[in-house]
């Protein structure tokens, strides 16, 4: 089961804010946007985040990005974006030296 969009974020119940109306427009978890938006939201986010993120991206990571696309099926490149987003979200991840 799904946990409402509220839940990993800072957010109140009746607060007013934007989440409070994205949740009334779409759903408590997002059920009024597909799965193919829901993954657009994710890469846009996702570029947001990058670009403001210090450093660069190695090469070698832009060709793993394609031989990920390539080589996983899609339940892994799916697995592959959860445990990454876990790693991102709660500190887990070390910066390559």
């Amino acid at each position: 089961m799904t946990k409402p969009i509220g839940f990993y974020m800072n957010y109140t119940p009746g607060d007013g804010s934007y989440l409070e109306s994205l949740q009334e427009q779409y759903g408590s978890t997002f059920e009024g946007i597909s799965t193919r938006e829901k993954l657009f939201l994710v890469s846009s986010l996702a570029s947001h985040l990058c670009v403001l993120e210090a450093g660069e991206t190695r090469n070698e990571i832009y060709k793993l990005g394609v031989q990920l696309q390539i080589q996983l099926e899609q339940s892994d490149q799916r697995g592959l974006l959860e445990a990454l987003v876990a790693q991102i979200r709660w500190g887990q991840n070390h910066e390559h030296e």
